[in-house]
């Protein structure tokens, strides 16, 4: 059996330092659009199949194309209109594959964060070595094409090693959305040392899981969104916290699923009280603000695991 990777300490929600979001906010909300490029027949990867059918799964493939297609574009419209600045969990393939919708995006001073290269390549199984160089070049492709360093990282297709932060840490990222613990941000130890943190990244909130996984109607979604925030903007008056919405155009985008989502989003950036932000914000935020007063209060608290 592995032992625990020790990625970070058990520290309890309540009694925590108080966080100070910009403008006294009780919510730090963001919206992660994952926007992702398949393989049609990608390598085997002998951990994972990469489609549920015989290559070439024409079906699975056309689905993601949609979302690229016409979904993004019905999506980025839609976000323009409620003031949000969407932060795009990047498959970096498609930075080659379509430059228009990193255009698009970049114009709109939209955040780039490395989901990989491919949404059809895992790194179960890579060595050390291996993963470096596929986090590496992620994050180059980020930088050549947008101008900005990458600051974030979600695993692509949430596949890991035991050296997955640490490595990306090195790259000189300073978060992570693959932990999924807490509703605020939290201290990540990794080896080199490094101010390196979990924002956090909600998979109940992911559209995919909503749709996918728990056969959830929209209708139902775009309650669970709005159940979700009241609870979020309720306890952030004493102690601020964090609500992202993790999305994928070829889910939410549809015509029938889209007005569910706008009603959600139209409700919560309607309140006041809420700092309508990207992931690299609330990290640098945080980091700069808040680590060290975290870090403290853990080890007062002598956590040992």
């Amino acid at each position: 059996m592995r032992s625990d990777p020790g990625l970070y300490h058990y520290w309890p929600y309540e009694d925590r330092p108080k966080i100070s979001w910009p403008g006294g906010a009780r919510v730090a909300f963001w919206v992660a659009p994952n926007i992702e490029f398949y393989e049609l027949d990608p390598a085997v990867n002998p951990h994972r199949k990469a489609w549920p059918k015989p290559v070439p799964d024409v079906h699975g493939y056309a689905t993601r194309d949609y979302g690229n297609r016409v979904g993004h574009m019905r999506l980025m419209n839609l976000l323009d209109k409620y003031g949000v600045r969407g932060s795009i969990s990047l498959s970096t393939a498609l930075c080659d594959h379509h430059p228009e919708i990193i255009a698009m995006c970049r114009d709109r001073d939209w955040e780039f964060f490395s989901h990989g290269i491919y949404n059809t390549r895992y790194v179960y199984g890579m060595s050390e070595a291996q993963e470096r160089e596929v986090i590496e070049a992620a994050m180059a492709t980020i930088l050549e094409h947008t101008g900005k360093p990458c600051a974030g990282y979600l695993a692509p297709a949430l596949t890991h090693t035991e050296h997955t932060l640490d490595l990306f840490a090195e790259a000189g990222g300073i978060y992570t959305c693959d932990l999924f613990h807490d509703d605020q941000p939290t201290p990540v130890r990794v080896r080199s040392g490094e101010k390196f943190i979990s924002v956090p990244y909600s998979l109940e909130m992911n559209d995919t899981i909503v749709y996918v996984a728990n056969k959830i109607e929209p209708r139902r979604y775009g309650e669970m969104l709005k159940a979700n925030f009241d609870r979020l903007y309720a306890e952030g008056a004493d102690n601020p916290v964090v609500m992202c919405i993790p999305l994928h155009a070829y889910q939410v985008s549809h015509p029938h699923r889209l007005r569910a989502f706008e009603e959600a989003l139209e409700y919560i950036t309607g309140h006041s009280d809420v700092w309508v932000t990207t992931g690299r914000e609330i990290a640098e935020h945080w980091i700069a603000n808040h680590y060290d007063a975290a870090v403290a209060d853990i080890e007062a608290r002598g956590a040992t695991s």
